[in-house]
Order: C-alpha cells, then sequence, then structure tokens
C-alpha cells in the first residue's frame, strides 16, 4: 500500500469510528511503520474533509506537556490537533456523553491569539501576541479502541480532540502570564475536587506550549492567526467523563468554566 493510501485508509477508518462509535485497532498495529508525518498527514484529510462539510478551524490544542499526562497514555513528547467550531460547547453547557466512545476530561488553560507571532517565532513573540487568557475543558476520546495509542496513533486521530468549553477571557498582560506559571487550576466533579496542577505542569510554562506549537505547525506550512484559540495542554492527568455530574475547572485571577454531563436520553427528554 502507497503512503497515500495508508493515509486515506487510516483516515477512514477513524471517521467510521468518530460515526458509529466503534473503536478500531491501533493504526500503528495495522499499518506497521506510519511515521509521525504521516499521522499528520491523516490529521489534515480528516480536518480538511471538516471544513468542506461546513465546519470552520477556529485554533489548535496542544496535547501530552504534562509528566502526568505523558505517564497516563505512554508516550515522550506533545502533539496537536486542529480545534472546528464543531467541537465547541458553550461555557455551563451539557454534553451526551454517549455520544463519544471513551471520553475524558482535562483542566488546561486556553490563550487567545491577538496579532499573530511569524512562522518560526521567538517566544517572546509568542508571548506578546496572546491577547487573552481563560481556563478551559478539553473532553479527549479515542478513536482507538481502550486507548491503546502511540504517538502516530493519537496525532493521526487529532491528539484525541472531542470538545472543548472556554470560559470568561481576562485581558493578557506580561504580569498574568508569569502568574500562570504558579496558578493552580482545579478539576472539581460536583464540587470536588479530581485532579489538580500549576501552568509549570505544562512544560514548565504554557507559554512554552504555545511557542512549541508555533514550531511544529510552522513545519507544515501552518500559522496562528488573529483569533485562534490555543489550549496549552493539561496540568494533571485526565478523568474518566461519566454522565451524570457538574464539572468545573476554576484558577485564581482568571475565574471558571463549567459544563454537565448528561446522555442521550436526558438531551433529548
Amino acid at each position: 500500500m502507497t503512503v497515500s493510501a495508508t493515509v486515506s485508509a487510516i483516515a477512514d477508518d477513524l471517521r467510521t469510528a468518530e460515526r458509529t462509535r466503534v473503536p478500531i485497532p491501533p493504526p500503528t498495529e495495522a499499518r506497521s511503520g506510519l511515521t509521525i508525518d504521516e499521522a499528520y498527514a491523516v490529521q489534515t484529510a480528516n480536518i480538511a474533509l471538516r471544513i468542506e462539510g461546513g465546519e470552520v478551524a477556529v485554533g489548535h490544542k496542544v496535547g501530552l506537556t504534562s509528566e502526568a499526562m505523558q505517564r497516563q497514555l505512554g508516550v515522550d513528547q506533545p502533539d496537536f490537533g486542529v480545534i472546528t467550531d464543531a467541537m465547541v460547547i458553550a461555557d455551563g453547557r451539557s454534553l451526551a456523553v454517549d455520544e463519544l466512545i471513551a471520553p475524558r476530561l482535562e483542566a488546561e488553560f486556553a490563550f487567545l491569539i491577538g496579532d499573530p507571532p511569524p512562522r518560526d517565532p521567538t517566544i517572546d513573540q509568542v508571548r506578546a501576541s496572546i491577547s487573552a487568557v481563560a481556563t478551559a475543558l478539553e473532553v479527549i476520546d479515542s478513536r482507538v479502541v481502550d486507548w491503546r495509542i502511540t504517538l502516530a496513533d493519537t496525532i493521526a486521530d487529532n491528539a484525541s480532540s472531542a470538545r472543548i468549553v472556554v470560559g470568561p477571557w481576562v485581558p493578557a498582560t506580561p504580569e498574568l502570564l508569569e502568574a500562570v506559571i504558579g496558578t493552580e487550576l482545579a478539576l472539581t466533579r460536583d464540587g470536588e475536587i479530581v485532579a489538580v496542577g500549576t501552568g509549570a505542569a505544562v512544560l514548565g510554562d504554557p507559554v512554552v506550549a504555545l511557542h512549541w506549537l508555533a514550531r511544529a505547525i510552522g513545519g507544515y506550512g501552518q500559522q496562528l492567526a488573529a483569533g485562534d484559540v490555543v489550549l496549552a495542554g493539561a496540568v494533571a492527568a485526565s478523568v474518566a467523563l461519566e454522565p451524570g455530574h457538574d464539572w468545573a475547572a476554576a484558577a485564581d485571577a482568571l475565574g471558571s468554566v463549567r459544563m454537565t454531563s448528561t446522555t442521550t436520553a436526558e438531551e433529548t427528554a
């Protein structure tokens, strides 16, 4: 099978898994030797189809930036995925978790891009491009059975992206961006803390994750754009997203963001 045929076949399999909610074996097991570049080609192919279908790209997520998440999923470096408007849930709204396969929830810091940095920026240029900061929830999901993934598997699967919820934006200042490093972000379920971490868990500084992203997508001919929302990565290990709970992520000086987990039957009742 040629590289282009391999990319197309994996992309088809992942789309089918998402549509039917029946996970597939790891692409790297079915097609040994899948490279990181090929995995990003799979991701790009499926994002292109989403956009052709009417979705709009609104930003990126950086994944696997904390040691906790790398240990949890057995990988050793970050990756990135694309966020579209169809993945965005309004703050305070609900998600029917049975729309997904094996969803998990993470608390993250989100950043809004103002004047975009160049394609191969310095970290100072990235920092200067940030116009606002918010707390966020990211719902991750794997179209690969039992989360049995390598780095290439999750990249092909759009970095295991599913949904995001972003709280109110707070204008970015140099002082706030510095403070985020030591700011504690807590994920709560029905008011009880289930995971907590600081910005330092994200590559030592979430802005470092954004710098990594800007350079990584630059290598594929892409660039951060004005208005992009970027999730920098989880501050702690993810938590299984089960229905029937109220979830929130909160941090001093940034406020909170929340969502409710339900089932399809509850949504349609």
